[in-house]
């Protein structure tokens, strides 16, 4: 027992000497594990973008700025307006449906009006427990579509990931595979606010 008892001095004494270790600090967005959590922690953000490939049907936008702002965030709706150069029409929204979510697209005019093609999107099949969600065209948005006369846009699937540093947006249907990559190391001045949503 004598023996022992210079141990547990020791012990007792280091205990008491040393400070208590540093809490481990919060996750950053890109080692959340949640696509909807991940982008609300970047809520404020600007980043900057630009198309991937060649295709010539993408030709304007990639000659111009793209920027998306993750703008506005609640419990349950992400709104990401995506300015092209000045065009400040377009707006990603995003919303939690139970454990899924579902993508909207909001199209303005510069004078706030509701565009003819807004409000399309869809929902995802089943839960989003990863960094990647997949929207396939819902009824809503595939009536939308043929009635305006573009049925070949009722097989969207659209697509938003986050890996990495790397934020993707997509669209794929048999024609067309839309890929946009934004930067998530670097982000830029915010832009202005989306039309119909000045502030």
């Amino acid at each position: 027992m004598k023996a022992l008892a210079p141990l547990l001095a020791a012990a007792a004494l280091a205990a008491c000497g040393n400070p208590a270790p540093e809490s481990t600090p919060a996750p950053s967005a890109a080692a959340e594990t949640d696509l909807f959590t991940a982008l609300s922690a970047r809520c404020g953000q600007a980043y900057e973008g630009r198309v991937l490939g060649d295709d010539p049907r993408d030709a304007d936008w990639r000659s111009e700025r793209m920027v998306m702002h993750i703008r506005e965030c609640s419990a349950d709706e992400i709104r990401i307006p995506l300015h092209v150069g000045e065009n400040r029409s377009r707006t990603w929204v995003v919303t939690r449906q139970g454990e899924g979510l579902r993508l909207k697209h909001d199209h303005r005019h510069e004078d706030g009006s509701e565009d003819v093609l807004t409000q399309y999107g869809g929902d995802t099949e089943g839960a989003v427990t990863g960094l990647t969600a997949e929207f396939p065209a819902d009824e809503f948005s595939r009536d939308l579509f043929v009635r305006e006369g573009i049925p070949v846009s009722a097989d969207n699937v659209w697509l938003m990931q986050i890996e990495g540093e790397t934020f993707t947006y997509g669209l794929t249907r048999p024609d067309r595979n839309f890929r946009a990559v934004f930067d998530l190391s670097e982000p830029v001045e915010a832009p202005p606010a989306p039309w119909g949503f000045e502030d």
